[in-house]
């Protein structure tokens, strides 16, 4: 049985992560505070955030900036988007 959580993200109960996707507290706070529908929606922004503005992840900065877009889209603010991005109807 899967576990729910308030999504910080949709504000209403939804299915949880399996476990912590990132290590330490950020991936607690997410675990416990993001649906793993807005965590799977978050994945394919940054893959295209990635792609789209050729971040190298060895890069401290290309991490800094990720991360501030993750923290942002998860609790619903205005995040950078990539060009032509058009983000799914609920």
């Amino acid at each position: 049985m899967s576990r729910s959580v308030l999504c910080r993200k949709y504000g209403t109960e939804l299915p949880g992560l399996d476990a912590p996707p990132v290590p330490g507290a950020l991936g607690q706070d997410i675990f416990e505070n993001v649906s793993a529908r807005a965590w799977g929606e978050w994945q394919e922004v940054q893959t295209m955030l990635i792609n789209e503005r050729h971040l190298n992840m060895l890069d401290l900065e290309a991490r800094r900036f990720l991360t501030d877009q993750m923290k942002r889209f998860l609790a619903g603010e205005a995040y950078e988007r990539p060009a032509g991005y058009v983000p799914p109807r609920d």
